[in-house]
């Protein structure tokens, strides 16, 4: 497939990337800033800001489906959308948070006591955009968060996929590493089990 990968100089974009290449897919790679990340068989470019719509639209032109990792503080998912939609592309697929999801029934993890301050701001944000994909008809998106824990580590394969729950392993854990998390969603991209939905993936 033809994909763009939205923030690819970023942690998670980078996973994505090379689980994307490493399958055969072509990527291209777009963020403000893409002088740090590595000419690659398969890659293609561009420097651009997620916000301006009238140059994103040409970029995205062309390619199978969008993955956007950008952080969600400061994004405007309705614009996102609409570009996507503009430009032709018949999905996105977006590299979640996990304050959205359930820790007991009806009970998000970003609304729990414990939830550190300094990441309100930004689990509020992808809570506000997943709320704006459900009311999307007719573009077909997929919303996948990660577990609390989400940072780079090893490429094991093995994990579990849930749906909008936070997933916890019988330590109490709740952990996924960003190159297995790239696994999960390129698996998604590939074998669409998502539809128009969220879900998630952790030990």
């Amino acid at each position: 497939m033809n994909v763009v990968i939205l923030g690819i100089s970023g942690r998670a974009g980078s996973r994505l990337r090379h689980e994307l290449l490493q399958r055969g897919h072509k990527v291209t790679g777009i963020a403000r800033d893409v002088s740090a990340v590595p000419a690659q068989d398969g890659l293609t470019l561009a420097s651009a800001d997620v916000a301006d719509v009238e140059r994103l639209v040409p970029l995205l032109r062309g390619h199978d489906a969008v993955i956007s990792t950008t952080r969600f503080v400061g994004s405007d998912a309705a614009s996102l959308i609409g570009a996507v939609k503009a430009a032709g592309v018949p999905r996105l697929l977006v590299v979640g948070g996990a304050g959205s999801l359930e820790v007991a029934p009806g009970i998000q993890l970003i609304d729990t006591p414990e939830f550190p301050a300094a990441y309100k701001g930004e689990a509020g944000g992808g809570r506000d955009f997943l709320n704006v994909l459900r009311g999307e008809k007719e573009l077909d998106w997929t919303f996948l968060s990660p577990s609390a824990l989400f940072e780079p580590g090893p490429r094991t394969g093995r994990f579990r996929i849930g749906k909008d729950s936070l997933l916890v392993d019988a330590n109490g854990s709740s952990a996924i590493s960003m190159e297995d998390y790239a696994i999960a969603l390129v698996d998604e991209l590939e074998e669409p089990q998502h539809s128009r939905q969220r879900f998630t993936v952790g030990y």
